[in-house]
């Protein structure tokens, strides 16, 4: 079981614009085209920060159209917010605040033998990181620059640092890179 950040990044480190549109990602690659198939069938749970849960309600025609549903998840989801949010029907939603480590101890038990995916953002996945408990980023890096927006990983990460683990092209757009988060006392 590994706890996952998997997600996408213009060129210069955004994973959206200030206004936290996505637009900018859907020109550059077709979801089944890129790893994500293989990669959510190993996903048991995940969790995500209230601006993504906010963003799928906003878009949940597009999400619909490219995913088959406006809520494409079949594994129960943590929604981290400090305010009180709408459900999405059918959704097995669970809203928590505070601290990650209980909440990581839920989404393990749920999760059983398969992994918990950390949807976003980039905050929420450096909470994660800072308590011990991220083992895996996943980053397609788009072939876009965004100028300014939300930061993809908004922490200093320099020793023990990540270990690159794989790099793949997907099309002419995209490249997804693989990083071992390294843990004190792990060899490299």
């Amino acid at each position: 079981m590994k706890t996952q950040y998997y997600t996408a990044t213009s060129l210069d480190g955004f994973l959206a614009t200030e206004d936290d549109s996505l637009d900018w990602l859907f020109t550059l690659g077709e979801l089944n085209n890129s790893s994500y198939p293989e990669f959510i069938a190993e996903v048991g749970a995940l969790v995500m920060g209230s601006a993504t849960y906010e963003w799928m309600i906003r878009n949940a025609d597009q999400v619909a159209k490219e995913t088959g549903s406006p809520w494409p998840y079949n594994q129960p989801a943590w929604v981290f917010s400090s305010r009180k949010l709408p459900m999405i029907e059918g959704a097995d939603l669970h809203f928590a605040n505070g601290d990650v480590d209980e909440i990581h101890r839920e989404m393990r038990i749920a999760a059983k033998d398969k992994n918990i995916w950390i949807v976003g953002g980039g905050d929420l996945a450096g909470q994660f990181y800072d308590a011990g408990l991220l083992d895996e980023l996943i980053v397609q890096v788009g072939s876009a620059t965004l100028g300014k927006g939300k930061p993809l990983f908004p922490r200093r990460v320099l020793s023990p640092a990540l270990r690159l683990i794989s790099v793949r092209q997907m099309g002419a757009g995209m490249a997804e890179l693989r990083y071992e988060v390294q843990k004190s006392g792990q060899e490299k």
